[in-house]
Order: structure tokens, then C-alpha cells, then sequence
């Protein structure tokens, strides 16, 4: 399987934790909330972390959450993303080049501490898409 998931991706403007604890509380399932130490390294995050990667996973159903960077705000409108993932680099960047086709890529696949790629675009349709690979 090369697509892992593609699920909703928020940014909460700072109130990431507060929102995706209230999800799991209506939802139930698991939550993970992470936030990245001082060298940029992911690490589970404590009381008062700004949230850098939240995942809520309930019946097979998935959100993404972030606080989003203080200095870069979201406008309403651009809060709100596709997340997609998974491990087939090949597949997923021919995948970002096709979507960003027509439409604009905002930040090119790039690698991430930890060993992720990350990309940002908009597609033709108007529509914010993240793209992730993951480590194989």
C-alpha cells in the first residue's frame, strides 16, 4: 500500500490542544500530540507546548491538528488541508508534482528533521494539499 492516509489537516491558530482533546473526548479513539525540541526533533508534548503535529485516529477515521506558526497566520479559508502520506517516495512525488499542476506549490517537498519530506501546494481547484513521505 502506498497511500497511508489522506485525512483533514487544521491549523487552530495556537488552540490545537484544546480543539483535538475536545475531538477525542466527543470521538473517542487515540490521540497523539507532539510538539519538536530545540533542535527541531519531534518529541510528545507537554502542558504549554506549542502543538507541532497532532493525530486523532478514531474508527479508522483520522484529523490532523497543528497550532500553525506565529508568524505565518492562517486566513480563513486556508486553515483547512488535505493531509496525504505514506512511504512510496515515488508515487506520492509524482502525486505533489500532478496535484501542483495548474495550481501552485507552496513550499516543494523537502526534508524534515526526523526524515520526513514535506511539501505544500494549492491545487487548480482551490484546494491546500500536504504531502508527506515517510521514511521507508
Amino acid at each position: 500500500m502506498s497511500i497511508k492516509y489522506i485525512c483533514p489537516y487544521i491549523n487552530f491558530q495556537g488552540r490545537a490542544r484544546e480543539a483535538m482533546e475536545f475531538y477525542h473526548e466527543v470521538l473517542g479513539g487515540k490521540l497523539v500530540l507532539r510538539t519538536t525540541d530545540e533542535t527541531g526533533e519531534p518529541k510528545a508534548a507537554g502542558p504549554g507546548d506549542r502543538i507541532t503535529h497532532s493525530q486523532l485516529v478514531a474508527d479508522g477515521a483520522c484529523i490532523f491538528g497543528v497550532d500553525g506558526h506565529p508568524k505565518y497566520p492562517a486566513k480563513v479559508g486556508e486553515n483547512v488541508a488535505l493531509a496525504l502520506g505514506g512511504a512510496d517516495k515515488a508515487r506520492l512525488t509524482t502525486i505533489f508534482h500532478d496535484l501542483a499542476e495548474g495550481g501552485q506549490a507552496k513550499m516543494p517537498l523537502t526534508q524534515q528533521p526526523g526524515g520526513v519530506e514535506v511539501g505544500y501546494l494549492l491545487d487548480k481547484f482551490g484546494i491546500n494539499w500536504i504531502v508527506s513521505i515517510e521514511k521507508s
